[in-house]
């Protein structure tokens, strides 16, 4: 009887666990399609993620929270635009990065900005609702900065 009770909490906490884990998608374009299928902005996290110390802990503090977790699935579609110096990555993803880099401006990580994003003739339009990068204060702090930016364009 013990063995039926453990085996169940086990099974049971590692599917409350798996709940709280968000999808970061790494493909603008398929990001794209889920903002537009959601309704929702696209929250663009640029970050060096095996180098940048903020970034890791703009990760630990905020990112990676529950209350971060419950407010990104109602809020936002998350893309992860990583510009890592030592984990390998795929060169089409490399150059997505850059090129959403430059038409953004990011000149420093964490960079974090939310935009509404469509196709035109082919070409990515990033219509642009606000940044943000690092805030001390853990996910409160950081969250009621992301909701400031997001409230004038909910629709």
């Amino acid at each position: 009887m013990k063995k039926l009770i453990l085996t169940l909490f086990l099974v049971l906490g590692s599917l409350t666990i798996q709940a709280q884990e968000l999808t970061w998608q790494t493909d603008i374009n398929k990001a794209m399609e889920i903002s537009k299928k959601s309704k929702k902005p696209l929250m663009l996290f640029f970050t060096g993620s095996d180098w940048c110390g903020w970034c890791i802990r703009l990760q630990k503090e905020v990112l990676k929270t529950p209350e971060f977790a419950k407010w990104a699935k109602d809020n936002v579609v998350l893309v992860e635009l990583d510009f890592p110096r030592r984990t390998p990555q795929q060169p089409e993803i490399q150059k997505q990065n850059m090129e959403l880099q430059q038409a953004l401006g990011v000149r420093g990580y964490p960079t974090v900005w939310f935009v509404k994003a469509s196709k035109k003739d082919g070409k990515i339009n990033l219509e642009q609702i606000g940044s943000t990068g690092y805030v001390a204060g853990g996910p409160s702090a950081w969250l009621a900065g992301a909701d400031q930016i997001l409230a004038p364009k909910k629709s």
